[in-house]
């Protein structure tokens, strides 16, 4: 069995996939409680598939870009289990996710996707055919050179910028199962996609006092 989830958005979105369907899913949309609602979901999902973590033989995680602390939480979690498991761990771009479901909803041709970066940016991408052709990148939506269709949830915080949004606004983890199990996305490592440094820093040397 293949869990799903993702971290890097202010959805916590979490799924199971048996090798031949999705069995179980389950989406909170809590923000900044990602370390709270991830386990929880977990638990739901293989209780509803009536398993088990024995029973899972790999794990895929969308490794952003997001912000810093939300992100760790689904990483850190996925390295985990496949340590303990000894499971194999496939990373997935979350904005990747995001264009699967909307080609596997009919959006064809070129089409971006947006998602929240806070401090009034977005995370960009170009598609087309359903492929990544450019980015991810940090940007000011004033600053995004795109056209035509914008899926994700920076079209919908920046609708005089992105004027055509498409759907779906989050990721979903039951679609990143399905990709992954079809092969119809790029697989990545388990590093992290921050594409910013985190707020906090650890502090400098102390000033000599004179």
């Amino acid at each position: 069995m293949l869990l799903a989830f993702d971290t890097a958005t202010s959805r916590v979105t979490v799924a199971l996939h048996d090798g031949t369907r999705v069995v179980a899913s389950h989406d909170a949309d809590e923000a900044m409680r990602h370390g709270e609602m991830l386990a929880p979901g977990i638990a739901r999902v293989l209780a509803e598939a009536g398993a088990t973590v024995r029973d899972l033989t790999g794990i895929a995680v969308g490794v952003g870009p997001g912000p810093f602390t939300g992100l760790r939480v689904g990483l850190v979690t996925a390295r985990t289990l496949a340590l303990v498991r000894d499971l194999p761990v496939h990373g997935v771009c979350t904005l990747d996710v995001l264009a699967a479901e909307a080609v596997r909803d009919g959006l064809e041709g070129d089409f971006s996707v947006a998602t929240d970066a806070r401090r009034k940016e977005v995370y960009l991408a170009s598609y087309a055919g359903g492929r990544r052709v450019a980015g991810p990148v940090v940007v000011r939506p004033a600053d995004a050179d795109v056209a035509g269709p914008v899926v994700g949830r920076g079209a919908v915080l920046y609708p005089e910028v992105f004027g055509d949004a498409r759907g779906p606004e989050q990721p979903s983890a039951a679609v990143l199962a399905e990709a992954v199990r079809a092969g119809t996305v790029e697989l990545l490592s388990s590093e992290p996609l921050y594409l910013r440094r985190p707020d906090a820093t650890a502090p400098g040397k102390p000033k000599r006092v004179s």
